[in-house]
């Protein structure tokens, strides 16, 4: 136990002072920050404010909607409007535009039957024209305009332009529920921590096959401390890198996007402390089953320039093991989603967010763990087999029929 932590502690303390490492984290941060920061830059150099309701100026000289405006003024729209039955001209227009009185003119002219719009702005940008939401409002409010004509009142207007709330109910036990968009962008964080960390295990027992510090580590420490060691070393910061950047992203949301944008965007609601423990545990065990094959991978190099091709089976594995839950989630009640959860390298990506939607039981997630731990045990097991019998190998890169018989040999 004592050679482990002593091993952990190293790898740690050579982890963190890696230039790489502090430049990758200080860039990761960066972006973080300057990302939730891109809605303040954009109102900064538009001089616009998000918050304030688009001005329209509606010209209905012809009277086609009538004496009121009865469904475009609502409090939840996006636009505010001033009706005028007095024509303007061009150059008044572009006058109030000038002045910021209007944000868009919008003119109707009833020819041969037909409504004509002229959709007067500043400029438009390449392929832009008028807002569908718009169009949509007016066709609203034309034909509440021809039902009034009928003899309705305001209130029985507004009554039969009534919002319909729907809701969706599903009789299935074990159906899916929530943000789909939240579960997948989890997945892919989760994804990229897993692999991230996992990876640089194989990197640091190439690397350190080549220097000095092995011969040291060989004749003080066991190779299973050694693996081991590197192993939890590696894990422990990347989780906590993985803690600090999200934090970071946690603090730079509240304090930088606007009041309520993440919670139209996203559906937060089931995201709970049970959750994120949860997740924390399947990310150990995904950690650790990925870690443990990178560790085989880099035994079997002796040079840091051939760990690119040694781990190349692993990263398919890794993608398959992703598509595999990330394509599942479209329908969390089916076969490949089961199996995707149980799955030893699909399930730290898939069973969160399985659990997440509310269609796992307790009986798939204690199955799952069940998988993961025993599929560590077996990959820990011969991944400090092949490193023992590997670990002064100076040759070039053993092939996978040197492996199966260096394993044979140290097991007898």
């Amino acid at each position: 136990m004592r050679d482990l932590l002593t091993v952990a502690e190293f790898t740690i303390k050579e982890a963190v002072k890696r230039k790489s490492f502090i430049i990758s984290n200080i860039i990761i941060i960066a972006i973080i920050i300057l990302g939730f920061n891109v809605p303040n830059i954009i109102n900064s150099f538009s001089g616009e404010d998000n918050e304030e309701k688009t001005k329209i100026l509606i010209i209905d000289e012809g009277n086609i909607f009538g004496s009121e405006l009865i469904s475009l003024n609502q409090d939840e729209a996006e636009y505010t409007y001033t009706m005028s039955k007095q024509d303007l001209t061009q150059e008044e227009i572009k006058q109030k535009l000038e002045n910021e009185e209007i944000d868009a003119c919008v003119r109707f002219k009833k020819e041969d039957g037909k409504i004509k719009i002229d959709y007067i702005v500043k400029s438009l940008m390449m392929g832009e024209s008028i807002p569908q939401s718009l169009i949509e409002n007016f066709q609203t409010q034309y034909t509440a305009a021809q039902i009034e004509k009928a003899g309705l009142t305001q209130e029985q207007l507004k009554a039969m332009f009534t919002e319909f709330e729907v809701n969706a109910i599903q009789t299935d036990e074990n159906a899916g529920s929530g943000n789909v968009l939240v579960m997948m962008l989890l997945s892919i964080v989760l994804f990229l921590a897993i692999y991230y960390c996992a990876y640089q295990v194989s990197t640091s027992i190439t690397t350190e096959k080549t220097s000095k510090i092995m011969e040291t580590l060989v004749t003080s420490t066991s190779p299973r401390a050694i693996v081991l060691g590197k192993t939890i070393g590696i894990g422990l910061v990347g989780l906590i890198q993985v803690i600090v950047i999200s934090g970071i992203a946690i603090i730079s949301a509240n304090a930088f996007l606007p009041e309520g944008i993440l919670d139209a965007m996203f559906d937060m609601s089931n995201i709970t402390v049970s959750l994120g423990i949860i997740t924390l545990v399947y990310f150990i065990l995904g950690y650790f089953t990925y870690s443990f094959l990178y560790a085989l991978t880099g035994s079997m190099v002796s040079k840091p320039e051939d760990i690119q091709s040694a781990n190349g089976p692993v990263a398919m594995i890794v993608i398959i093991g992703f598509y595999l839950s990330y394509f599942s989630m479209m329908n969390p009640t089916s076969s490949i989603n089961k199996f995707a959860a149980i799955f030893p390298f699909s399930s730290p990506f898939c069973m969160p967010f399985r659990i997440l939607m509310g269609s796992a039981n307790p009986q798939e997630i204690a199955i799952s763990i069940a998988v993961l731990i025993i599929t560590i045990l077996i990959i820990a097991k011969v991944s400090i087999k092949v490193y023992s019998s590997a670990i002064l190998n100076t040759g070039t890169k053993m092939s996978l029929k040197d492996i199966l018989k260096m394993y044979k040999t140290n097991d007898n």
